[in-house]
């Protein structure tokens, strides 16, 4: 009986409850369960879904505006189990701060809205692609249905992966390991006045030690390079000077050519490989 069509998906406890309300008693759960431990089918008799494994992101910006990044972080309100939702897109390659939004909720109404505003202050231009975690306003219709009608490519990190999403997560570290962060915000307008300044300051006088030590504004409109230029002539005239306080050539540090999330390993490219194999044959 426990075995049958009917009832081989079923918990013992469910199989006897059924059969007693049909007026058939068997015998008790407990030797039901003896029965199936002799025959070593005491493990999940249910039919389990599989889910296969989310494919890992892999995504690269030469250039501004190629890969954009975007995530929500929750700002603690006035009191307890007050929060407001910080919004904030980032640019990969450059780490410009593309357009930030606080707002008292999530949804994808409101993630719509915010990517929309977010080509709009980046002069009407969108990235290729467009990458974020899997929260349901990330995931929503109404966001990929603005993504498709744009042709911009979405990209989702794995589930409970933080990693996939690495330049929004450290992004906001920065913001909450400002010093003068709050522990709070008063009101949603004293959130976007503390945003408003903080981000003026992230993207003009920030000097980021993943783009060189340059800030996010100068790589995103084309200048750093210009920059870099600049400062190794000015190293060069110091040294020139002042020969004997250098024991070599000073070595600036560099403008990354390439942005990764998640770039590719030899273990990548040999399972990529096998990958194709199995799908040809």
């Amino acid at each position: 009986m426990l075995n049958s069509e009917r009832f081989r998906d079923k918990a013992p406890r469910q199989v006897w409850a059924a059969l007693l309300d049909e007026g058939v008693y068997l015998c008790s759960v407990s030797t039901m369960y003896r029965l199936l431990r002799a025959q070593g089918q005491t493990r999940e008799r249910r039919a389990q879904a599989s889910h296969p494994a989310k494919k890992k992101p892999q995504l690269m910006a030469r250039v501004p505006n190629q890969v954009w990044s975007w995530d929500i972080t929750k700002l603690r309100g006035p009191g307890p189990g007050r929060f407001f939702d910080l919004y904030v897109m980032i640019d990969i390659y450059s780490r410009y701060v593309v357009h930030w939004e606080v707002h008292s909720s999530e949804s994808g109404e409101i993630a719509r809205e915010f990517m929309e505003n977010s080509i709009r202050a980046n002069a009407g231009i969108a990235a290729e692609t467009i990458h974020s975690d899997r929260g349901s306003a990330m995931t929503s219709q109404s966001v990929a249905e603005l993504l498709s009608m744009l042709g911009i490519t979405k990209s989702h990190s794995r589930p409970k992966t933080s990693n996939d999403n690495p330049y929004s997560e450290a992004q906001f570290k920065t913001l909450k390991y400002c010093p003068v962060f709050p522990g709070r915000f008063g009101s949603m307008q004293d959130a976007r006045q503390f945003c408003r300044s903080f981000f003026e300051y992230y993207n003009f006088k920030h000097y980021h030690s993943g783009i060189g030590l340059h800030t996010p504004f100068t790589v995103h409109i084309g200048t750093a390079h210009a920059i870099q230029h600049k400062r190794a002539q000015t190293v060069e005239v110091f040294r020139a000077a002042n020969p004997q306080r250098f024991t070599s050539r000073p070595v600036l540090p560099g403008l990354p050519p390439v942005a990764w999330i998640n770039e590719p390993s030899e273990q990548d490219s040999a399972e990529q490989r096998a990958s194709d194999l199995r799908e040809a044959a």
